[in-house]
């Protein structure tokens, strides 16, 4: 087949953006032909990735797949409206500059957050008869209202009612409707996505950078062979509740115990002041990690950090690090609820608690200590079986594969 990605994020972008590329190699690995539709690269800073010029549109080649990039606002910082500029920016640039690029394919993958790709899915699908498989990776308007946009009152009510049938025109013009997560499955059931039409494909980690490994950073970064590693690497906002954590390190008592926090974001300052106000000397501040060394620095820890607080997305939601945390062989500790702990239970590959649960978090942590190393990476080592079976990159393909398989034939029998 001819197949299409449709995606604001992809290579050389880092994190949950660079997924999408996985998918590409792989579709590509199986003979199928790949075009992709994607902006310039700048996240997660907002500025360009080096060896790029914003232009209306660049045309390249990268790992055997043609890539259409077209320009748009670079920006990623707190602001709302700014956040905006830049994803209705890419929705429109990639319509004006960028559909051309896909036609002839049988089918096209959308990667469907920020909904803003609408504009250039509908014209794929009603200008060149492309038919499409919607992915939803954030559940749309949920993930707006979520995060502050707006605050309540009329407006508010009449964005919500727009943002909602907006996403109505996706689902129902797409031929297959994917979701990442059950609880994210049963949302868009009772929003009216008939069932027929709704698939559960969770996401995959980048293998290629999380994958079990002999080599560490514990030595660069003064970390004893004997010390127990808690590990929490990502973006430092406030969505991910980490004050609750710095909070539980300074009870956890034992001599071997660290923290190590890896990332940056808008929250940072403030964690690093709450940890020395409470005196939680067992948690480390390491500053954003280049991409190259997200291997060793996932072999560092003995037990990963998934944290959620608790707002109305968090039960449906999948932090793409748990993923990574089961592809690389670790432990988890996860302090959240809903299907991210249901992950962890499942699989038996680590530790629950409530995300505002202090001493939860705490006794978890305590727990994981009396453990030990080898016990933790026992665990681990059950964390990535359970991801073989559940959320590896051969599994996600073959999911999408099938899907855009289905898509192309019932265009073509048509």
């Amino acid at each position: 087949m001819r197949v299409g990605l449709l995606t604001q994020w992809y290579d050389p972008e880092p994190g949950p953006a660079a997924l999408p590329g996985v998918l590409a190699r792989g579709l590509r690995a199986r003979g199928h032909e790949v075009q992709v539709l994607t902006g310039f690269p700048n996240y997660p800073t907002g500025v360009l990735a080096d060896g790029y010029t914003m232009s209306r549109r660049l045309d390249e080649r990268l790992d055997d797949i043609d890539v259409r990039r077209v320009a748009l606002y670079a920006n990623h910082d707190a602001s709302a409206v700014r956040r905006f500029a830049n994803y209705a920016s890419f929705g429109a640039s990639a319509t004006a500059f960028g559909v051309g690029a896909l036609r002839g394919l049988d089918a096209l993958w959308v990667n469907y957050s920020p909904i803003t790709v609408a504009w250039p899915m509908w014209a794929a699908r009603f200008r060149l008869r492309i038919p499409s498989v919607v992915h939803v990776l954030d559940l749309w308007p949920d993930t707006v209202f979520a995060g502050g946009f707006a605050s309540g009152g009329r407006l508010s009510t009449l964005l919500e009612k727009g943002l909602g049938a907006w996403c109505r025109g996706m689902y129902a013009a797409a031929s297959s409707v994917a979701y990442i997560s059950p609880g994210v499955g049963r949302v868009l059931q009772d929003r009216g996505v008939p069932q027929d039409k709704l698939h559960y494909v969770p996401m995959w980690a980048d293998e290629q950078v999380f994958h079990p490994s002999d080599g560490n950073l514990r030595a660069e970064l003064g970390i004893a062979e004997d010390q127990v590693v808690l590990l929490y690497a990502g973006a430092l906002g406030e969505a991910q509740g980490l004050s609750t954590l710095i909070d539980a390190c300074a009870k956890v008592d034992d001599p071997r115990f660290v923290c190590v926090i890896a990332g940056s974001g808008v929250a940072e300052s403030a964690l690093r002041a709450q940890a020395v106000t409470i005196g939680a000397d067992n948690v480390r501040f390491v500053g954003r990690l280049p991409q190259e060394q997200m291997t060793q620095l996932m072999a560092t820890g003995d037990l990963n950090y998934v944290g959620l607080r608790t707002h109305a997305l968090s039960p449906v939601t999948m932090p793409s690090k748990t993923q990574a945390a089961l592809a690389a062989g670790r432990a988890i500790l996860v302090a959240a609820e809903g299907d991210v702990a249901g992950v962890v239970r499942e699989s038996g590959a680590g530790f629950t608690a409530h995300p505002e649960d202090v001493a939860g978090i705490a006794d978890a942590i305590s727990a994981a200590c009396r453990l030990g190393r080898p016990e933790l990476h026992r665990l681990g080592a059950i964390g990535r079986d359970y991801y073989e079976r559940t959320f590896s990159v051969d599994q996600g393909v073959t999911r999408i594969e099938a899907l855009l398989q289905r898509a192309a034939s019932r265009r073509n029998g048509r």
